[in-house]
């Protein structure tokens, strides 16, 4: 699942500066249940990243019970501080 297509499928846009107030936190609503439905991996830590990007991911030991995985949310974290 690619950045856009989280956003598409989420917002009904790619473009997040279009999306509605109302509508940002319906789709953010969605993403946290779907976070806490899936078992993909992969999948799970695409939508830990854009929920932080939008700042409202849940706490990394809530999501990520591996410590491998913990520790890439953080590098995650690191890298988008540092832009």
């Amino acid at each position: 699942m690619n950045f856009d297509d989280q956003i598409r499928r989420y917002f009904g846009t790619s473009d997040l500066g279009a999306v509605a107030p109302a509508a940002l936190d319906s789709g953010i609503e969605r993403m946290l249940v779907d976070l806490g439905l899936t078992k993909d991996r992969g999948e799970r830590f695409a939508l830990w990243a854009l929920l932080h990007t939008l700042g409202a991911s849940p706490e990394l030991n809530a999501v990520f019970k591996d410590p491998q995985e913990r520790e890439a949310a953080r590098n995650f974290m690191d890298l988008m501080q540092d832009r």
